[in-house]
């Protein structure tokens, strides 16, 4: 049985290959995700509609872990999220809160400047 931190840090480690499925397998059925700038999605079709959305014309993702902290099943991650791609990279700082049930992650939000993310995007 792995700690919460260590799902949570094979999670991040896991957009490094870009393989859907195994980010997937890291929810639990009734997962909510919460950017916070948008609404929360519930449940993991609605999770992986979000993530094919937003990683559309990426090449690659890193989850680059800063500082990690974790007590008892919660666990926060202050991290660097870089998206390569054709056009150029984007690097977003990002403070992340995950909770985890089971050896999965139950919620997942995350605290960014939407509008930091966006410039990059249209730079």
């Amino acid at each position: 049985m792995t700690t919460p931190a260590e799902t949570v840090t094979a999670f991040c480690a896991a957009w490094e290959t870009g393989d859907l499925d195994d980010i997937m397998a890291f929810f639990a059925d009734d997962a909510v995700y919460h950017n916070i700038p948008v609404d929360p999605l519930t449940g993991p079709e609605a999770i992986r509609a979000m993530i094919e959305m937003f990683t559309t014309g990426v090449e690659r993702i890193e989850f680059q872990i800063r500082h990690l902290a974790a007590a008892g099943d919660v666990v926060l991650t202050e991290r660097i999220d870089v998206f390569h791609r054709p056009e150029g990279t984007i690097t977003l700082p990002v403070m992340g809160t995950f909770e985890i049930r089971d050896g999965r992650i139950a919620a997942w939000r995350d605290y960014f400047d939407l509008n930091q993310y966006m410039a990059q995007v249209t730079g």
